[in-house]
């Protein structure tokens, strides 16, 4: 299995697809780090260079969209979800205009650049706003299939993408991708483990840990965090009782939240939530990090532990 960062694919998946004519990619002046760069060196004619303005690169989004483009807007997340929200808010999601805002750079692995950039805001406050889709892909197989769902889909969408590379989940010959469906990675009856981007391999790796102490984990993989697949989370609930939702990412407002909204409506069960606890990121490296804030295979396993021991 390769090790690529989500990031990257989406910069590769932007040039494959790129034959559309209606696709236009906006960059906020990062377009080799969001790997914008590879689209436009395939199509010079349809990428732009917006400059360090995200506010205004997301209006602009908005105008192109208004005129029949489908338009790809990326920045750093902390940049691209926090300091653009108004402008996604007022300009892309109230006309309900097809934009995608593609942010990079998100969660704690962003690791040596420190708090100012590791944004573990953005899924609460990209969630939070009317009409807007949010889809957080763990692999590059999936990010790929996720760009392909972002130009279908006519509406807009937030795309959660990291710095890392990660290794591969899954395979592109048996893997199908549908905005809003969750994917049962591994099946198991005593726990289910809802993760998504980079926390579904190290819930994998959780549950290798809990699998030889007899524990039996089931993994799903929630890509779509907005709309949530309540079917999938009933029906774990219902056969395992606990839910263990994993992210990198302030567990108010995340996918923790967006799990316990759906069970409490539909079926309510324990949940116990797995992510940043009020704190802000800092400098580091993505391992040193993750074992920092609890977010490693190891760390999640133990808490998985106790959360069943306390049922």
């Amino acid at each position: 299995m390769g090790k690529t960062a989500t990031r990257d694919a989406y910069g590769k998946a932007l040039a494959e697809f790129g034959s559309d004519e209606r696709i236009v990619v906006l960059d906020a002046d990062l377009s080799k780090s969001t790997k914008t760069a590879t689209f436009a060196a395939v199509y010079p004619e349809r990428h732009l260079n917006m400059g360090i303005a995200e506010g205004n690169m997301m209006s602009v989004a908005a105008g192109l969209a208004a005129c029949g483009k489908i338009v790809f807007a990326s920045s750093f997340a902390m940049f691209a979800a926090v300091r653009a929200a108004e402008q996604i808010r007022n300009s892309v999601c109230y006309p309900k205009l097809n934009v995608k805002v593609a942010a990079t750079h998100a969660g704690l692995t962003v690791g040596e650049d420190g708090a100012s950039h590791q944004c573990i805001e953005d899924v609460a406050v990209m969630r939070a706003i009317p009409g807007m889709v949010v889809v957080c892909p763990c692999d590059a197989i999936e990010t790929k299939m996720a760009i392909k769902a972002a130009i279908e889909y006519d509406g807009p969408m937030y795309i959660r993408l990291g710095r890392l590379a990660v290794e591969d989940v899954f395979d592109a010959s048996d893997y199908t991708f549908q905005l809003g469906k969750g994917i049962t990675v591994k099946d198991g009856s005593d726990v289910t483990i809802v993760a998504a981007g980079l926390m579904v391999q190290e819930s994998i790796k959780a549950c290798e840990i809990l699998a030889k102490e007899g524990i039996s984990a089931r993994l799903i993989d929630m890509h779509t965090i907005k709309p949530i697949d309540k079917d999938i989370l009933v029906k774990a609930a219902k056969e395992t009782s606990l839910i263990v939702t994993v992210e990198e990412h302030n567990i108010a407002g995340g996918l923790g939240s967006a799990v316990c909204e759906a069970l409490a409506e539909n079926y309510p069960c324990k949940v116990k939530m797995i992510g940043v606890e009020e704190k802000f990121g800092t400098s580091g490296t993505p391992a040193e990090l993750l074992d920092m804030y609890g977010l490693t295979g190891e760390a999640i396993a133990s808490k998985v532990k106790a959360a069943l021991a306390s049922k």
